[in-house]
């Protein structure tokens, strides 16, 4: 039988992508004849989930074919005296109730972004692997991941996901999940207080795992860069395991030190897309599920083709038909999903870059060549970046297009929409200006 499996995992190796079979099907090793059933053994309970989940189906067909019979496969998760003996010594203590996961420092780890509730599609399928894996220890000599995509995809729950996984996992490591903005207020504070030596100890000597979210936040921040760094480095050279996201790749962000982009680029980079179609069925099925909603296939379906921006929106599409539908007291249909939807979904029909730049031409009485001109006056820079940002809010152009549309450099852009995100984040005339112009783009009033 060990033979047949063999044979089976060179048939395997030709059917699945080579980063997919090393991760998920080579650990796998032949245990058992039980039955007439071959017993497999995975290296731990969330491997052996994923290839049922994903293989199962193809590897018993497999085996059936090598064995010239019907054989049945079932899967084991692998156990050693050590592990046992770690099992037991958990158990004794005392169990605390079910919480947010607190880390060692930094922000609490949200309970339910874990590997097992990440719906994985082909847009985060390599990402979620290498998260993973990572958490594991299967990753050899790599020892930092950095994610990046746009927001609302999934970067914060894969690294709050490693967290818990090495919680669970490897309890004594010290867990530090941060974001680069609360990294830089700490390390302000910390030379204020004339406590930077603490401030350096704790992350370059009681840091195991180091889970560091918004990278790009520190673009221009030369002190915090060249701090970071220098953590970096001695998280690395001790072994440490480092998580980075980010909405852009590190080569992108502007204002970065040659230092510190190439701590960042040193490890494994991995991008996560939109969802298609059939993934975001099935996080809304998931989330029915967890949730305890009895929603029809038919709505799932109808939001799924709908809420195509991200996973926040379409998780917020749910929760919005699912709290009507209880507040009013009636059934989950069509004509009430299509209630929730029609006051989410941004109807992008007939906006483009030039149909933005009229409205922010007509808005701040300034002319469209006024925005592409090299003027630096306030009354000309604040609308242009204005523009800017709702063309990146409401187009798909890159960055690149966007500053070229402007005649500006790409981290001329990038640095605009920082400036806007930032002002739309403080209450105040700003913010009013930019939520009437997302108002009007958003109703078509162009």
């Amino acid at each position: 039988m060990d033979q047949i499996w063999t044979s089976v995992k060179t048939l395997l190796k030709e059917k699945v992508p080579g980063h997919s079979y090393r991760m998920w099907i080579e650990p796998i090793a032949f245990s058992d004849n039980e039955n007439g059933a071959m017993v497999l053994s995975c290296p731990n309970l969330f491997s052996k989930k994923r290839i049922s989940d994903n293989y199962g189906q193809m590897i018993e067909e497999a085996v059936s074919r090598a064995a010239g019979r019907a054989f049945k496969v079932r899967l084991i998760v692998a156990s050693s005296q050590a592990a046992e003996c770690k099992e037991i010594k958990q158990d004794r203590q005392m169990k605390l109730p079910h919480i947010d996961s607190p880390t060692n420092g930094g922000r609490l780890l949200r309970k339910d972004y874990t590997f097992d509730q990440f719906v994985v599609g082909k847009n985060s399928d390599f990402a979620y692997s290498a998260a993973l894996s990572l958490a594991a220890r299967n990753l050899g000599n790599q020892n930092s991941l950095y994610l990046h995509s746009k927001t609302g995809l999934g970067k914060s729950h894969l690294s709050q996901a490693v967290g818990h996984h090495i919680f669970k996992t490897f309890p004594t490591e010290r867990v530090y999940y941060i974001t680069a903005e609360d990294f830089m207020n700490e390390m302000t504070g910390s030379y204020r207080s004339s406590s930077i030596h603490r401030f350096k100890e704790k992350y370059r000597q009681n840091c195991d795992v180091l889970l560091l979210e918004d990278v790009h936040f520190l673009s221009g921040k030369s002190g915090t860069q060249e701090e970071l760094s220098n953590t970096l480095e001695s998280l690395m050279n001790a072994n440490k395991k480092i998580i980075y996201s980010s909405n852009y790749l590190p080569s992108d962000i502007p204002k970065l030190n040659d230092k510190l982009k190439s701590r960042l680029c040193c490890g494994l980079i991995s991008k996560i897309d939109s969802p298609d179609y059939k993934t975001r069925l099935r996080i809304l099925k998931k989330t029915a599920l967890s949730s305890g909603h009895n929603i029809s296939e038919e709505v799932l379906q109808y939001l799924a083709s709908e809420l195509t921006d991200d996973v926040r929106q379409l998780k917020s599409g749910f929760i919005g038909v699912a709290a009507k539908a209880s507040l009013l007291g009636s059934d989950v249909d069509l004509a009430l999903a299509r209630s929730v939807v029609k006051n989410i979904v941004t109807s992008r029909d007939g906006i483009t870059l030039d149909s933005i730049k009229r409205l922010v031409c007509k808005y701040y009485n300034v002319s469209i060549a006024d925005l592409t001109s090299p003027s630096r006056r306030q009354s000309i820079v604040r609308p242009r970046q204005v523009a800017m940002y709702l063309s990146r809010q409401y187009t798909d152009h890159s960055l690149q297009t966007i500053g070229k549309s402007f005649n500006r450099y790409h981290a001329t852009t990038l640095y605009a929409l920082k400036a806007v995100e930032k002002g739309v984040k403080e209450k105040g005339p700003f913010q009013k200006h930019v939520v009437f112009l997302s108002e009007r783009l958003e109703k078509g009033k162009i």
